[in-house]
């Protein structure tokens, strides 16, 4: 790799304080093919990462020899590496898509007026494996292990949108009756696998507002669900009502699972 030297403490040359100059560079070099659909060739390379041609040429050939990257020996474009994909198989097999979400809807749960959760997917139904009480609002019919409807809850309908109809069609059966409503149609789950969000209000309580959002692994397959309850009157700043929808791209980050969109 070139040569590195620790940053100044200045923010003024667009150094990180504390951090090795050429490491954050090379950081940039792997995100932009990361990020990429196909191999890039080294003019896109140094367009994408604000760098000259000479200086992605540098980094570039470093990364090759660490087997970070690749070159084709035919059109000279770059790809990821060997290297890169150990790396990346390791940072997968360690990641925990429901300990991640929880993180986060923790720390949800006390900036917002809403009481977070995440469920998983059992043999009968949406389970909440992690709540936290909101300081200012919660629910107390709502708790850790409860089992969710799956046709009368927000977190039913995300998990009807991501799963096998007859994974969800067992759960059903095994419900009491007072779980039991309409399913939903075809559209409204369409709806969901577009907006990834499903919203239900005053179907519990008056006011009271379920919200839900699908969290994905990095195998692209839906591993938990996050969910917020809040009453809307409670709701002063406008940014709270879409603080679940933010807090799910963040996890996506983390996750490696589909980046939300809306």
């Amino acid at each position: 790799m070139p040569q590195t030297s620790e940053s100044s403490e200045s923010s003024s040359d667009g150094k990180r304080p504390g951090t090795i100059q050429s490491v954050s560079i090379a950081a940039r070099f792997l995100r932009a093919l990361a990020n990429a659909e196909e191999p890039l060739a080294l003019a896109e390379l140094a367009r994408r990462t604000s760098a000259g041609r000479s200086t992605a040429h540098r980094y570039m050939q470093s990364l090759v020899k660490e087997g970070l990257a690749t070159q084709d020996p035919a059109s000279g474009f770059y790809d990821l590496g060997p290297t890169a994909l150990s790396v990346g198989i390791a940072a997968l097999k360690r990641t925990d898509a429901v300990e991640i979400a929880a993180r986060h809807m923790k720390d949800l749960a006390g900036r917002v007026a809403a009481s977070a959760g995440v469920a998983i997917w059992t043999e009968r139904g949406p389970t909440l494996v992690r709540w936290y009480r909101s300081a200012y609002f919660s629910i107390s019919s709502v708790g850790l292990g409860d089992i969710l409807p799956v046709d009368n809850s927000a977190c039913g309908h995300v998990f009807q949108a991501f799963l096998p109809a007859n994974q969800i069609e067992v759960a059903r059966r095994l419900q009491p009756r007072a779980f039991r409503g309409k399913p939903p149609s075809e559209q409204t789950l369409d709806q969901i696998r577009t907006t990834f969000r499903s919203k239900f209000t005053s179907h519990l309580l008056p006011e009271i507002t379920g919200q839900a959002v699908p969290v994905f692994d990095a195998q692209q397959e839906i591993a938990c669900a996050m969910t917020t309850v809040t009453n809307l009157g409670q709701i002063s700043n406008p940014k709270d009502a879409e603080a679940l929808f933010e807090t799910a791209r963040e996890v996506a980050r983390e996750t490696g699972g589909f980046t939300l969109r809306g």
